[in-house]
């Protein structure tokens, strides 16, 4: 079984993921906050990360660069309500194998997930 790590600081976007990813057969890890994974970061067994780009505190895109400074290659999937070319830009830049604008079919999610796990 493939585990994956969910950052997403809406309570019921969080549930939501947890719902559909294990329905699909994953383990999953959630954190509402960039923080919290940080914290968490030993205990997380995560194969791919699914990142929300515009969290409270730290970004998703600020957390995926911190996460390369310190030697990590999760492969990380980031997700935004918000889609704009300097958005979309920087999450490329800093390094994602896909990138979905919220509301996403469930299908795009899985499908990112299992081309990298």
């Amino acid at each position: 079984m493939h585990t994956v790590a969910v950052v997403e600081d809406d309570p019921s976007m969080l549930q939501g993921l947890n719902r559909l990813l294990s329905a699909h057969g994953f383990r999953v890890q959630t954190f509402a906050s960039a923080e919290l994974f940080i914290d968490g970061i030993a205990n997380c067994e995560a194969e791919c990360l699914i990142l929300d780009v515009h969290l409270g505190g730290i970004s998703g895109i600020d957390l995926r660069r911190q996460l390369t400074s310190s030697g990590s290659n999760l492969p990380v999937i980031f997700m935004t309500a918000v889609d704009n070319e300097i958005t979309r830009q920087e999450a490329l830049e800093v390094g994602c194998v896909a990138f979905l604008r919220k509301p996403f079919l469930a299908k795009l999610l899985v499908d990112a997930i299992n081309s990298v796990v």
